[in-house]
């Protein structure tokens, strides 16, 4: 795999080898100065090569492939396929193309899972130039043979280690057998994992790594804190953080349940939240989200279908009330606050039990988090759970203190020792 070798400061979108009427288009949308993926992807991608970008969340991605996408799509009678993770995604980069391709006559259609198929059809047969879908929906065209992809000229996975993990990588080796060979193939994620890395090789003709920051960086302007906190006590603490930090919060939860329990707390509490997850039809996801953005909810609970679905400029908090699945899901989450240049805030939760998780994130991150001192909570009443009982039985040497029921005083190898 080739590495391109950085570039210059750039103050503007001149320069980047884009076409007079797309930087029109930029200056109308006022976007006025390029970020480092788009500065370092841009001229590779436009010169029709395949890329692999590697950028923290919240930097750009969408119009690194975006403009070289147009451009290179005017100068032939092929389309152009983008494939994300999830609806929310899809939606948001469907939305940011067609408006970038507006005033070219560029048009794109959207196909993803949770509404009908007819209307999609209906699009297909209209020769959309670009096509954004998940791949569980795409799949669905392809069975059906209401979609044809001997066309495609250039194909783009964004959210890529997530694309190609087990649970996705079926329906995109399915996609890619029905693509021709002669594309050009772009990758872009925050985190790209070794294994995935030679997955994604494999269907790339030596590919250009456009590395910005190692996999696992985070935005520097992210401040990130954590708590050692008793399971039973998340929610007191959640609350009280919530009503000390009065700007809008991302709340993510590691189960539907969960969410859904979280957000019937914070109502109670007088806290205008809602909930996404992937029990919520499309309509509701919408809801929650497009509330979230106009302020009807301050508070926004989710599962991880949101850490790589949201894109909404002013976040200023978001709280990991449970642990994610993954390291990388963590870099994902936070990315959803401190987005186009601003400041923000992260928290998370870990029951004393949890160091492992924790240090498996830290390794990932390059960097300690800060551990926060408990602040005074009411005694929550002990409610005997599966999930207790089974933490009795788990080894003593990743026990943080919880049978002395010191949570996050001594022993000496334990969090606080750290804390400030």
């Amino acid at each position: 795999m080739q590495q391109q070798s950085p570039r210059g400061a750039i103050s503007n979108f001149y320069g980047l080898g884009i076409a007079p009427a797309l930087l029109a288009v930029l200056d109308r949308m006022n976007f006025r100065l390029p970020t480092p993926i788009q500065v370092r992807a841009i001229p590779v991608a436009i010169e029709g090569k395949d890329l692999v970008g590697i950028a923290q969340t919240g930097t750009g991605k969408t119009l690194a492939f975006g403009i070289p996408m147009l451009q290179l799509l005017a100068q032939t009678k092929k389309r152009g396929l983008v494939i994300l993770p999830t609806r929310e995604l899809a939606l948001q980069v469907e939305e940011s193309l067609r408006k970038l391709g507006k005033d070219l006559g560029a048009r794109t259609a959207v196909l993803i899972g949770g509404t009908s198929m007819m209307p999609q059809i209906r699009e297909l047969r209209t020769n959309p130039h670009i096509l954004v879908g998940t791949p569980g929906r795409i799949t669905d065209h392809l069975n059906q043979k209401t979609l044809r992809l001997d066309d495609v000229g250039i194909l783009v996975l964004d959210e890529a280690d997530r694309m190609l993990d087990m649970g996705f990588l079926p329906q995109v080796k399915k996609i890619l057998n029905v693509l021709p060979r002669d594309r050009q193939t772009m990758l872009f994620s925050a985190t790209m994992p070794e294994g995935i890395m030679r997955i994604a090789a494999s269907s790339m003709r030596l590919p250009v790594r456009v590395e910005i920051a190692p996999t696992g960086t985070t935005v520097d302007k992210v401040s990130q804190e954590l708590f050692i906190v008793p399971r039973e006590q998340k929610g007191t603490l959640l609350k009280k953080l919530l009503f000390d930090h009065r700007g809008s919060a991302l709340v993510f939860t590691r189960t539907k349940y969960g969410a859904k329990k979280v957000t019937r707390q914070l109502r109670s509490e007088g806290i205008k939240a809602a909930e996404i997850h992937s029990n919520r039809s499309l309509n509701q996801r919408k809801e929650a989200l497009e509330g979230f953005k106009s302020g009807r909810y301050r508070v926004l609970v989710a599962t991880d279908i949101a850490s790589r679905g949201i894109d909404v400029v002013g976040i200023e908090m978001v709280l990991n009330y449970d642990l994610p699945s993954t390291s990388e899901d963590y870099v994902h989450r936070i990315g959803r606050t401190a987005r186009a240049g601003a400041k923000g805030h992260a928290v998370t939760f870990a029951t004393p039990l949890q160091q492992r998780e924790v240090r498996a994130i830290e390794r990932l991150i390059r960097k300690q988090l800060l551990v926060k001192q408990l602040p005074e909570l009411p005694r929550v009443a002990f409610v005997p759970s599966f999930a207790h009982r089974r933490d009795r039985f788990r080894p003593r040497k990743r026990d943080f203190g919880r049978r002395s029921g010191n949570y996050g005083a001594s022993p000496a190898r334990n969090f606080t020792q750290r804390s400030r």
